[in-house]
C-alpha cells in the first residue's frame, strides 16, 4: 500500500526551476518532492500551474504603533519629528489590550499577504514596557504557524533617553531577540557613536542580534553606518547586525560610497531598505531637485550585500498608508531603485523572500538553502496565480494560499469582474 502523507500539492511552479513538481508534506515538513502521481495524502491541493514562492518575510514593522493614524491627530506634515510627537503623546495613555488588539490586527492583514515571518520592532521608551508585553504575547500566540521576531527599539534614543539602556537589557530577559539604536536622533555625533558601541555591546554580550534605525534622514553627513560596519567585524556579530533605513547614502559623494559599500561588505550586515515610508518622509526639507529618499538598494544589492526590504509602518503616525502587503514595498523600490529589468524584478522578490530571511537569520526554520523548497524543509510556501515575478511586482494580488508548515493559513479567491462595455 503506497504512503499516506498528510498533504500534497500537486502541480505546484516554481519560477527559478522552470517547471511544475508536486509537494508531499508529512509532519509539518517537506517530505519529497517532484513527480508524485502515485503518492497519496489525507489533503490534496491541485495549484495548476500556479507559482510558488517561498514565505515572504517582513524585517522591520512597527507592531506598537499600527493603526493608530489619526490618534489623536493626523502628520500633516510628513515629517518624523511630527511623527515622533504624535507617536509621544499616543503612548502615554497604551494599555495592553490596545496593543494586543491592534497588533493582532496587523498579524492578521499580513499573512493575509503571505508574511510569515516577522521582526517588529517595539518601542521600549515607556517605562511600564506596555507595548512590549503586548507583542511578546502575541509572539507565544502564534509560535506554531509564524516567527515574529522582537526588537528592544529606543525612540527616543540610548543617550538621549533616560532608562533606555536598562530597559533594552530588561526586555531581553522578557524574551527580545534583538536591540536596536537611532544614533542620527542623539543628541551630539559622539553620542550616536557611543549609543552604537553599548548595543553592540549588549548584543555580543547577551547573544542576540542588532537592528540599528541607521542614517534615517537626508542629511549626507550623517554617517553612522560605517560605525555599525566596523562594530559588526570588531564584535563578531557580522551577519546578526542589520542596518535599516540607511537613507543618507544616497546622498553620499561616490568615493566615500565606495568606501562603505565596501565595510558594508565586509561586515556580514544587512541592508533593510524601507521604500514606502522613506519615500514620502524623506526630501522634506529639500529644495528641487528633490532627492529620491531610498538608500542605494541596487548598488547594495549588486556589490553582494544582503538586501531586504520592508513594508515598515502600517497607518501609522509615521505613515497613515500601508496595506501589509510585501509586493507593495518591492513595487516602490522598483521605481525609486531604477530596478525594472527582468534580472532586477526577480532580485526584488527575492529581497522580500531569502534577503529578509537572511536578515533575520532565519536559517533552516525558513529552508530554502538552495533556493528551492527540498526535502527536510518546513512545508511552507505561497501560491499566486500570476506567471512571473514581474506580474507579481506589477499587480501586487495576495497569495491564493498562504501554507505555514503543512498547515493551510489564508485563501483569498480572485475577485469576479462585470463588464459593461
Amino acid at each position: 500500500m503506497a504512503e499516506l502523507f498528510d498533504l500534497i500539492i500537486r502541480n505546484a511552479r516554481f519560477a527559478n526551476a522552470g517547471t511544475s513538481a508536486d509537494i508531499a508534506v508529512d509532519g509539518g515538513i517537506v517530505a519529497a518532492t517532484g513527480d508524485l502521481a502515485d503518492v497519496r495524502a489525507a489533503t490534496e491541493i491541485d495549484a495548476d500551474g500556479m507559482l510558488a514562492l517561498p514565505p515572504f518575510v517582513e524585517p522591520h514593522v512597527h507592531l506598537d504603533t499600527v493603526l493608530t493614524a489619526g490618534i489623536p491627530a493626523w502628520n500633516e506634515s510628513g515629517t518624523l519629528a511630527e511623527g515622533i510627537a504624535l507617536w509621544s503623546a499616543r503612548k502615554a495613555s497604551l494599555t495592553k489590550a490596545d496593543v494586543l488588539s491592534r497588533a493582532e490586527e496587523a498579524i492578521r492583514l499580513l499573512v493575509r499577504h503571505g508574511v510569515l515571518h516577522m521582526r517588529a520592532m517595539v518601542d521600549i521608551s515607556d517605562p511600564k514596557l506596555t507595548a512590549l508585553e503586548a507583542v511578546l504575547e502575541l509572539k507565544e500566540r502564534y509560535r506554531e504557524r509564524l516567527t515574529v521576531q522582537v526588537t528592544a527599539f529606543p525612540q527616543d534614543g540610548i543617550e538621549s533617553g533616560p532608562g533606555n539602556e536598562e530597559r533594552m537589557e530588561e526586555a531581553l530577559r522578557m524574551g527580545a531577540e534583538a536591540v536596536s539604536a537611532v544614533p542620527h536622533l542623539e543628541s551630539t555625533r559622539e553620542d550616536g557613536v557611543l549609543s552604537l558601541r553599548k548595543v553592540f555591546a549588549l548584543a555580543e554580550r547577551r547573544h542576540a542580534s542588532v537592528h540599528v534605525f541607521c542614517d534615517e534622514t537626508d542629511d549626507g553627513e550623517s554617517r553612522f553606518l560605517e560605525v555599525c560596519a566596523s562594530l559588526a567585524l570588531s564584535t563578531g556579530l557580522e551577519s546578526r547586525a542589520a542596518a535599516a533605513h540607511a537613507n543618507a547614502a544616497a546622498y553620499y559623494n561616490e568615493p566615500y560610497f565606495q568606501k562603505v559599500l565596501g565595510a558594508v561588505k565586509r561586515s556580514g550586515m544587512s541592508i533593510v531598505a524601507c521604500p514606502l515610508i522613506n519615500s514620502v518622509m524623506q526630501g522634506r526639507y529639500d529644495a528641487y531637485p528633490k532627492g529620491r529618499g531610498v538608500t542605494r538598494i541596487r548598488e547594495f544589492h549588486r556589490a553582494g550585500v544582503n538586501v531586504a526590504l520592508a513594508h515598515d509602518d502600517i497607518r501609522t503616525p509615521f505613515y497613515p498608508l500601508g496595506t501589509g502587503n510585501p509586493l507593495d514595498a518591492a513595487h516602490m523600490a522598483a521605481h525609486l531603485a531604477h530596478m525594472t529589468g527582468q534580472r532586477d524584478l526577480r532580485d526584488l522578490i527575492g529581497m522580500v523572500t531569502t534577503g529578509g530571511a537572511k536578515a533575520m537569520n532565519l536559517g533552516t526554520a525558513y529552508g530554502y538553502a538552495g533556493g528551492f523548497l527540498a526535502p527536510g524543509d518546513p512545508a511552507s510556501l505561497l501560491l499566486f496565480e500570476a506567471g512571473n515575478e514581474g506580474e507579481l511586482i506589477r499587480d501586487r494580488p495576495a497569495p491564493r494560499y498562504v501554507i505555514s508548515r503543512g498547515k493551510m493559513l489564508a485563501e483569498t479567491l480572485p475577485a469576479p469582474t462585470w463588464l459593461g462595455v
